[in-house]
């Protein structure tokens, strides 16, 4: 599985910001796909993920900001980020696997896109 990210960018605090994850090369309704991100100076840490029905988890930093997607048709995910704070400035990246016990895990997951900035200004 190739993914493609896209829409990262600065924000002022409180703005929102939609961030694409575009895939292709295997049949992505096999995927599990999550969004992880990594600030300056820390660990990848995970953000949210979505399965093939639309079933979702999220990591309680963002839950009630943030929401995940998916258009399975245009195999897109997306992730509406809404109430940004300084404190979610990071790179963000969609990665996808097959297992579905491992989408919090970022040894866990089998493809990786390449990270998006977001940068929230207070």
């Amino acid at each position: 599985v190739q993914l493609q990210v896209s829409g990262g960018g600065l924000v002022q605090a409180g703005g929102s910001l939609r961030l694409s994850c575009v895939a292709s090369g295997r049949t992505f309704r096999n995927y599990f796909i999550s969004w992880f991100r990594q600030a300056p100076g820390k660990e990848r840490e995970f953000v949210a993920q979505i399965n093939w029905v639309g079933s979702t988890s999220y990591d309680t930093s963002v839950k009630g900001r943030f929401t995940i997607s998916r258009d399975n048709a245009k195999n897109t995910v997306y992730l509406q980020m809404n109430s940004l704070k300084s404190e979610d400035t990071a790179v963000y990246y969609c990665a996808a696997t097959q297992y579905g016990s491992r989408y919090s895990d970022p040894n866990g997951m089998e493809y990786w896109g390449k990270g998006t900035l977001v940068t929230v200004s207070s």
